[in-house]
């Protein structure tokens, strides 16, 4: 055997108590647990002593942003040293497969917020298999530091078929995208995603996106939507996207499922009684979230749907029209753009977190009502002088959320975890170093809101089984060695709104394929990640 991790606390991602047991790992894979008492002990070429330590498959976030990250840093210790040996992007639908010459260049500007313009990176895809090739390939062929399963971006697709259009598609259109689905779920993507607070996501009608997930369900993958509001309107949101996706016959998991703003405080019960009808009734759904109150997403997404129509450069244009401003001005701030899920936009609960201009870094951790007060000024016209001269590049923190949703969703027997992590900018949601460890720390161990089991469980099996995986999510014999071991009395998030680029205190082992790519607590230079193909195929 190449390792025997021995005496572990066995937390077996199965939701069943944790005994203690060695775990012997061999070419990648876990080849014996042999519990307490339950035979011969394995030997191996390494002992690993791993008294007082739980030993869990390896988390799985569900909803991440590391699109470009992956390509760009070999060391990703925001993911691997929470111990993540699995991220799904090209969330909300918009990433960078597949795409023509025309909509990389767009795309590229329009989520500059999320990963940066992407200059430092050798754009050689265009395919989604292509782009899967590229992960595989990662650093010098080396691969790249953690596994990752892609999602079909709807918003790109539209951009492919019918540009930044605010219409209806026509039936060759969504013929065009049926196909370009179809063709990503056959290079490997696991599914779809949408974001319908983006543009130009958010112009498809239910008529289309039923089109489009009826080839997903045909693929035996999910459909993944960032839906149409989390603010006023969020449960018609998500009854609609059930309606979709049980009208296609496709799986549905709702991304980073939460309910903000002040319209839905204590509304949770409401969403979840929504959800257990569906579920009795036959429907297959599931959902993640993230242990944090504040949202991140950017500051051009704030805008109405209508003003982004065109793209990027078209926006830029209606920014510089005082005219055109003002018409955005008063539906942000008086009847409640789209962009912002229908409420009247609150100033001083958007921080801005990232600039891509480093001159503008002033703007950093402060709110735009309190730049706005410093400058003497409305805090449209800070907001709008910020969007003009960055670009459309700022990210922002919206302190929307609210504690009692947060918990109530996460005890639910369909959620897992997602970080929702965006990498990119001076001072990111702490989310993105936090997620896992947080969990594990704040909301079992101090809160009791989940036992250690059942948490595991949430950020495992669950996953790995909405992801059709097979051989990963447990500790179980002839499974991948993607394995984490941390402290339970100890595990707990580094990171702060005030230092989010803090690492996890607690997690001292992560293994990939049974290498060590966190060990001692410190990142070595393996870089195990690849890509993570679709398995199943039941096209009928």
């Amino acid at each position: 055997m190449d390792l025997v991790i021995r005496d572990a606390h066995v937390i077996d991602g199965t939701g069943g108590a944790a005994y203690r047991a060695d775990v012997a790992v061999d070419g990648g894979r876990i080849a014996a647990v042999v519990r307490e008492g339950g035979g011969a002990r394995p030997s191996a070429r390494r002992v690993l002593d791993a008294d007082g330590l739980a030993l869990s498959p390896g988390f799985i976030d569900m909803h991440a942003h590391s699109d470009l990250a992956l390509l760009r840093d070999p060391d990703h210790s925001a993911k691997a040293a929470q111990g993540v040996t699995l991220e799904v992007i090209g969330q909300d639908g918009l990433s960078y497969a597949p795409v023509d010459d025309r909509t990389l260049a767009q795309i590229r500007t329009a989520i500059t917020g999320w990963n940066g313009d992407g200059s430092d990176i050798d754009f050689t895809w265009r395919t989604v298999g292509e782009y899967l090739d590229r992960l595989d390939h990662g650093f010098d062929g080396r691969g790249i530091a953690v596994n990752a399963a892609y999602l079909i971006p709807q918003g790109t697709v539209r951009m492919l078929a019918l540009g930044w259009e605010d219409r209806d598609a026509t039936p060759a259109e969504i013929a065009r995208m049926k196909q370009l689905v179809a063709e990503g779920l056959e290079q490997g993507a696991v599914g779809l995603s949408s974001g319908l607070t983006y543009t130009p996501g958010m112009y498809a009608t239910d008529s289309e996106l039923t089109e489009l997930c009826r080839v997903v369900a045909a693929y035996d993958g999910y459909y993944c939507p960032h839906h149409r509001s989390y603010g006023a309107g969020a449960l018609r949101a998500y009854e609609e996207m059930v309606a979709v996706t049980r009208e296609a016959g496709c799986a549905l998991h709702l991304a980073h499922a939460t309910m903000n703003f002040g319209v839905n405080k204590g509304r949770a019960p409401e969403l979840l009684a929504l959800l257990d009808t569906a579920l009795a009734d036959g429907a297959d759904i599931t959902l993640d979230t993230y242990p944090y109150l504040p949202g991140c997403t950017t500051l051009v997404a704030q805008l109405p749907s209508w003003a982004a129509e065109g793209g990027p450069e078209a926006i830029l244009t209606r920014l510089r029209d005082d005219t055109e401003a003002e018409r955005i001005r008063h539906v942000m701030e008086v009847e409640g753009a789209d962009g912002c899920h229908g409420v009247p936009i609150e100033w001083d609960t958007i921080e801005i977190s990232g600039v891509s201009d480093p001159s503008l870094g002033d703007y950093v951790g402060k709110t735009v009502a309190a730049s706005a007060r410093e400058r003497g000024e409305e805090p449209w016209t800070t907001a709008r002088r910020l969007l003009l001269e960055d670009r459309l590049g700022p990210t922002i923190l919206q302190h929307v959320g609210h504690e009692e949703n947060v918990q109530a969703i996460m005890k639910h027997p369909v959620h897992m975890g997602g970080s929702d992590g965006i990498l990119h900018g001076a001072k990111p949601h702490p989310r993105a170093y936090g997620t896992f460890p947080r969990y594990l720390g704040r909301y079992v161990r101090e809160l009791g809101i989940l036992s250690l089991e059942e948490c595991v469980a949430h950020l495992t099996s669950r996953p790995a089984a909405r992801l059709r995986l097979p051989d990963r999510g447990e500790v179980r014999e002839g499974y991948r060695a993607d394995l984490v071991l941390f402290d339970p009395q100890t595990v707990a998030a580094g990171s702060t709104f005030d230092s989010p680029r803090t690492l996890p205190i607690g997690i001292p082992h992560v293994l990939i394929d049974g290498r060590f790519v966190i060990e001692d607590g410190r990142r070595t230079d393996t870089l195990a990640g690849r890509a993570v193909r679709r398995v199943t195929d039941r096209r009928s």
